[in-house]
């Protein structure tokens, strides 16, 4: 059988911490008040860290490095049942380690109860071993609350194998409703219409199936030439091709073009896609980053600022959705909201160079805003965190060596000088 799932998709595990009632091992992090204390921003090997690379690595379908980062965040926080195991049996799933996938949803499953997307995976293990009794039970629970889109299709398939036509052309019926452009529902359905000796229907369920594939590669194609329109021109023609692509009930067709007008900066033809694609899908991560992120790219903040902030409270680990809303925040002024959303995209990804800067950016505003009001202790945390986010840079040396001069601490104020005079002269 044919594999769906991509990131997108994997990560709909991340809002597992808002659906379980299990609230003690899913911190929210959505509201900088209630966030635990942070580490230090050069620490690379904390948990939030890992968890970030864990993520982006699932994103990339590298699984082998994302099980490997999320165990280093369990063997740092075994609480993290529901942010970092269930991901490591996702991650085990999608290498084909069923024996180890199994051990860690049963453990979870044990730790939280039963939950569609657990229940999911586990009838996906059971096709795999066979079992497909067990897979009939796992996913019949499943769908009750379908985590994915294909769970109808699982089920029928399960039900096939059984040789529960009956039961098995209801939910493959299902699944063509649900998933409208997946080619494996027909070709299915066709041998299931066939096993009842229904054979004309058989064939043109087979017809259908070959079809959709024929038309995918189509509109690839069809991607690729107005690509080429948009970079060529005129506008006009580039554009009467492209919304040939325009499928409005369709979110993941709407983002693919969203994303070819983005890619060649035609950002405001991108925007109409994309917030069809947003209406459909509301609970998508990469849906919601890219309203926001061409929102942003047309300083439109405020307008960006709701998805954003809407996303992060089903994912609040997304490195990519923290660093932009840290942006958009800072933006917009609010730069006490921007430091603590900021802090967090470093906890997950302290490699990354460009939340580091905005991080340094609005550290320094803080720090002078604290210092016009006469907040010296607070405007010298700030700077300090800001000479350990950019120790090349001299200026938080030097005001904080205005700081110490301002409050008779000479000592300290002549070692922040000679700091700030040595970086210069670098």
């Amino acid at each position: 059988m044919k594999r769906v799932h991509n990131w997108q998709h994997a990560l709909v595990f991340l809002a597992l911490p808002l659906s379980f009632t299990v609230g003690q091992n899913a911190p929210n992090r959505s509201a900088p008040s209630q966030a635990a204390p942070a580490a230090q921003p050069t620490v690379a090997d904390s948990a939030e860290a890992h968890l970030g690379r864990g993520y982006d690595a699932l994103k990339q379908d590298r699984y082998e490095i994302a099980a490997q980062e999320f165990r280093a965040a369990l063997a740092l926080d075994p609480s993290l049942v529901l942010r970092a195991q269930f991901p490591l049996a996702v991650a085990l799933f999608e290498q084909h380690k069923s024996a180890e996938a199994r051990r860690e949803l049963e453990a979870i499953r044990r730790a939280t109860g039963d939950h569609p997307n657990i229940l999911y995976y586990l009838g996906r293990l059971d096709i795999e071993d066979r079992d497909f009794a067990s897979a009939v039970k796992n996913l019949n629970q499943a769908i009750a609350k379908p985590p994915f889109p294909d769970t109808a299709y699982y089920l029928g398939f399960a039900y096939f194998k059984q040789g529960d036509l009956p039961n098995a052309e209801k939910w493959l019926k299902e699944a063509q409703q649900l998933t409208p452009r997946d080619s494996r529902v027909p070709y299915q359905l066709g041998f299931v219409y066939r096993k009842e000796g229904r054979e004309e229907e058989a064939k043109r369920s087979l017809s259908l199936s070959e079809d959709m594939h024929h038309q995918d590669d189509t509109e690839a194609q069809l991607r690729t030439e107005c690509g080429q329109k948009l970079d060529q021109g005129p506008r006009m023609e580039a554009k009467a091709l492209c919304d040939k692509l325009y499928h409005a009930d369709d979110a993941e067709r709407l983002t693919a073009l969203g994303m070819i007008y983005g890619q060649h900066g035609d950002l405001e033809d991108a925007l109409k896609p994309f917030l069809r694609a947003a209406e459909l899908s509301p609970q998508s991560p990469q849906v919601q980053y890219n309203l926001a992120l061409t929102y942003s790219q047309l300083s439109r903040f405020e307008e960006a600022r709701q998805p954003l902030a809407t996303a992060l409270k089903r994912w609040p680990d997304l490195f990519p959705l923290n660093a932009l809303y840290g942006v958009v925040l800072a933006k917009l002024g609010e730069d006490d909201h921007a430091y603590e959303v900021l802090r967090h995209a470093r906890q997950l990804n302290p490699q990354d160079s460009s939340s580091a800067d905005a991080l340094y950016r609005t550290t320094m505003k803080l720090a002078e805003k604290n210092q016009k009001a006469g907040e010296d202790a607070n405007a010298l945390k700030f700077l300090g965190e800001a000479s350990q986010l950019r120790p090349q840079d001299p200026e938080p040396h030097r005001n904080m060596a205005q700081i110490y001069t301002h409050t008779g601490k000479s000592t300290q104020a002549a070692a922040e000088q000679r700091e700030a005079e040595r970086l210069s002269e670098k």
